[in-house]
Formats: structure tokens, sequence, C-alpha cells
């Protein structure tokens, strides 16, 4: 599949496929067809089997500066309504397999709550974090209000919506919105170094895994606790259990076939 505002690489390293958001001049403003084409990729990436991780990043400039005001600008609510602005953010969502953000530059607005959406963020030392829909007479929409706050806690997620304050890598990190930062020369290079990581584990383990870490912030604990038992028996209907316990018996590395 060919895109216009996105390049897709499936096989960016093995196991491991590469999105890079391609609108340099607009510093990769999230407009309509960007985000179609991101919904697209992420449901290609999560059909194929050879992928196990999914890498999104952007520039050195810019992860996203947020949401193409142009395009929005004259929109009345039943345009937002009719056009269902946020579907494509549901569909990244759902995606089953890790998602990890290599972010440089700006991540605001749209862009920040793109990098919300993922499941790792690693950032350059040049990252800049805010959701300053504030300044333009509105409010967070994909999520900012929401996970922001689940990320940072109230006091940082008010001040930030409230004010359209910027946070850098470094306090990003320390508020625990992001999981490591890094020169800006090595941001995409950490990110797959972690990519590789979680791709030799057991790909039906990782997506149970995963599933299991997000009910956490949509359910109570007794709930989450729950879902978690009931995944961790699934794990032992696959093949990639037996192998990583015989593996792990034998002394030896396990191999996983995602069975």
């Amino acid at each position: 599949m060919e895109f216009e505002f996105i390049t897709v690489n499936e096989s960016y390293a093995k196991h491991i496929a590469l999105i890079q958001l391609n609108r340099p001049k607009e510093l990769n403003a999230l407009n309509l067809q960007l985000m179609l084409e991101l919904k697209r990729a992420f449901q290609l990436l999560d059909d194929n089997d050879e992928v196990r991780c999914i890498v999104i990043t952007g520039n050195d400039q810019a992860f996203a500066a947020g949401a193409d005001i142009k395009q929005m600008e004259n929109k009345s609510a039943i345009d937002l309504l009719k056009i269902d602005q946020f579907e494509t953010w549901d569909q990244i969502r759902k995606t089953k397999k890790p998602i990890i953000a290599a972010v440089s530059g700006f991540a605001l607005g749209g862009g920040c709550e793109l990098v919300m959406t993922c499941d790792i963020i690693i950032a350059s030392e040049t990252a800049k974090f805010g959701q300053p829909e504030i300044k333009l007479g509105i409010m967070p929409g994909a999520g900012g209000t929401q996970r922001l706050t689940k990320a940072v806690g109230k006091a940082l997620a008010m001040e930030m919506v409230l004010t359209g304050k910027f946070i850098s890598a470094e306090e990003a990190l320390a508020s625990g919105l992001i999981n490591k930062v890094v020169p800006i020369e090595l941001y995409l290079e950490e990110a797959v170094k972690m990519a590789k990581e979680i791709a030799v584990q057991s790909p039906i383990a990782i997506r149970l895994a995963k599933e299991s870490v997000l009910k956490a912030f949509d359910s109570s604990l007794q709930e989450g606790l729950y879902f978690e038992r009931k995944n961790f028996y699934m794990c032992f209907a696959s093949e990639d259990q037996k192998e990583g316990m015989k593996a792990f018996v034998e002394k030896r590395k396990p191999v996983f076939i995602g069975k």
C-alpha cells in the first residue's frame, strides 16, 4: 500500500516495522488524511505475522507539532461529528502489537496525544511535550485530558492543559510520561533497540500482557486482576509457553514462533 503523508517499512529490522510521519514542512501536523493513513498502516502491520513490534517516529525537528489547524479552522461541531474526527485514534488504540514512539523535537497537541497512545516512549533531549489547545480557544479532544492525567497526575495535567505549557524531555521523564531520554542522535536507535528486546519474546504472551496492562487504566483493581488471571491462563494454551519453560529448564535461549 502506498502512502502520501507517512512512510512504512514493514521490515526495518527483524520482526520490527517503522512508521515515519512525513509532512516535514508542516512539522508533521496531523491532518485527516495522515490519520487515515496511520489507521491503515496499523491495521496492515497488526495483520502481518512477521511484525512483532512497531516503532513510530517523526524527524529530528518534530514528532508532530499538533493537528492541522488550517483544516479545522472553519469546521462546525456538526462537521466534526460527521467526519468522526477521532475514529482513527480508536483504531490505533486497538492495535494489538506493542507500539514504541521515538520522539524528537515538538510533540504538541495531537502530536502529544498520538505519543500517549503508544506503549513505550523514547525521547531525544530536544523533545518538548504539551497540550496548547487552550491557546486556540479549544481543549484537547484525542485523549489529552485523560491519558495525560493518568500519566502525570492531576496537578501537572491541569497546568499543562489550562496554560498550554510545554515540558521538556527531562520533565516528562520525571513526571512518568515517557520511558527514557537519550541524545538526539540516538533516539530512533534506542527505540529500535527496545523493540528488538520485545520482538524476541513470545508474540502471544506480549499481546496478552499488553492487553492486561492497558486494562488497568479502565477497570477497578478487582476487574483488572480477574482479566490478568484469564490472560495468564491463556498463555498455557500456546506452544510458546511450552518452548519458553523447556528452554529455561534446558538452560538455553527460547525460540518463540507465535503459536
